[in-house]
């Protein structure tokens, strides 16, 4: 199968069994950039290597130094079956191009829930927004506390009564290991997110009970926030 080059992937894909997410650090922009070329020419350069991998996705940090990755799979045996015939070759190929990578981990999740605009919103997304939540391990009822604070978002999303205008998109995945929720949020820009923090209240949100109850919600370890550049998203043709 021949490979599909576009911009960024469609988070809400149907069919995906399992969304695989991980950060290198290259430590440069003029690397992050020589990175995401070699990406494209090695994987251009050879047929689709298995029907389960829907897309591969690749944005750039805005620190000037971190590239994100996210892949969608029907599951995770079509990920298994990828490591062990043709990951190895492809890295080879990129680090040779660029030598030095440092790769930090795999997270392995799930969508459980996504948020949108209304059906004819065409917007790109210019950036995308990765908001990292972690809870605390060996909680009992990790699953439903997890689901739990992203429904909660979600009411609070949904009685806000100034939401900002440079949101598209909102997608929360479970992490297998029953730690983490990642949001894939996508923006119009990064200015718009950016403004977005500074208006009126903690974050993103005004200063509501919903918000509040998201803030303090049982269970929550931390957050990190980090903001990219849609750069590339590969899929079969």
């Amino acid at each position: 199968m021949p490979v599909q080059l576009a911009t960024a992937p469609d988070p809400a894909r149907p069919g995906v069994g399992v969304v695989m997410v991980s950060t290198w650090r290259v430590g440069t922009p003029a690397r992050q950039r020589a990175t995401v070329d070699a990406i494209s020419r090695v994987w251009r350069a050879r047929a689709w290597p298995d029907a389960g991998l829907l897309s591969y996705s690749v944005a750039i940090g805005e620190d000037g130094d971190s590239l994100l990755h996210y892949s969608q799979w029907s599951g995770e045996e079509a990920y298994e079956r990828f490591v062990g015939a043709s990951r190895d070759e492809r890295v080879a190929e990129i680090d040779a191009a660029v030598p030095g990578i440092e790769r930090l981990g795999l997270g392995r999740y799930a969508l459980y829930r996504s948020g949108a605009s209304p059906a004819g919103d065409t917007r790109a997304p210019g950036c995308v927004v990765v908001v990292d939540v972690e809870f605390r391990p060996g909680e009992p009822g990790a699953a439903q506390i997890r689901e739990g604070w992203v429904d909660a978002v979600f009411e609070a999303l949904d009685t806000d009564p100034h939401l900002p205008p440079g949101g598209i998109s909102a997608h929360f995945h479970l992490s297998t290991d029953g730690t983490r929720v990642l949001n894939y949020a996508e923006w119009e820009s990064a200015r718009a997110h950016i403004d977005a923090l500074a208006a009126v209240g903690e974050g993103i949100g005004s200063p509501t009970e919903e918000w509040a109850r998201v803030r303090a919600y049982p269970g929550v370890r931390g957050s990190t926030l980090t903001r990219y550049t849609p750069a590339i998203s590969l899929s079969a043709g």
